[in-house]
């Protein structure tokens, strides 16, 4: 009884962490994290500061959860999209498709994954999530593209993909309107297939 009552309260808190984060990226969006307050965010949560401070701690505390909440996303998405692909190539078109996969390819999302790059050099919590993402992404990338390509190609391939990747992310953080992930999915395999013709 009292076992099922501690997993009712942690399936609550759960909800409530993700609440709060869903809030975050709203409110980084709408103001920027660097000026954004633990206040604007709790008001866009419907919650007071100090359940914020409860769950996360400080500021770069939520943003380090935030961030693992969208890596979780990342993942969940590459998982399915490997699960499906019975090729390198279509290997590498899952990786680019689980970067701008319904659930992630959004301009909020997009928004706060920029501030975060931005921010991360300068925390050495947020950098090492950043090293973790990019390393993470660097070898898939290259691991399916070694099963294609001469090695000589392999490294300016994965660079151009990948660069490929963050240019469009950039662009949708900027966007003033909403953003397509399925046009965004086509758009990736056919740089995928330029980059290895």
């Amino acid at each position: 009884m009292s076992q099922n009552f501690a997993m009712g309260r942690k399936r609550i808190r759960d909800i409530r962490n993700e609440e709060l984060i869903e809030a975050t990226i709203v409110a980084v969006h709408k103001r920027g994290y660097s000026v954004v307050t633990m206040a604007e965010i709790a008001q866009e949560a419907g919650a007071s500061a100090a359940s914020i401070n409860y769950y996360f701690g400080s500021k770069e505390g939520l943003m380090e959860a935030t961030m693992r909440h969208l890596l979780r996303k990342l993942r969940i998405a590459m998982i399915e999209g490997y699960g499906a692909a019975q090729t390198p190539k279509e290997r590498l078109y899952a990786v680019m498709d689980a970067n701008f996969s319904d659930a992630l390819f959004t301009v909020p999302q997009c928004s706060i994954w920029m501030q975060f790059w931005a921010n991360a050099p300068y925390s050495p919590r947020l950098a090492r999530l950043h090293r973790i993402n990019r390393t993470r992404v660097r070898s898939h990338v290259r691991a399916e593209l070694a099963n294609i390509l001469p090695a000589e190609r392999v490294e300016t391939a994965r660079s151009a993909l990948q660069c490929y990747m963050d240019g469009v992310w950039l662009e949708a953080a900027q966007s003033e309107s909403a953003v397509n992930a399925e046009t965004a999915r086509q758009a990736a395999h056919q740089v995928v297939d330029l980059t290895l013709s």
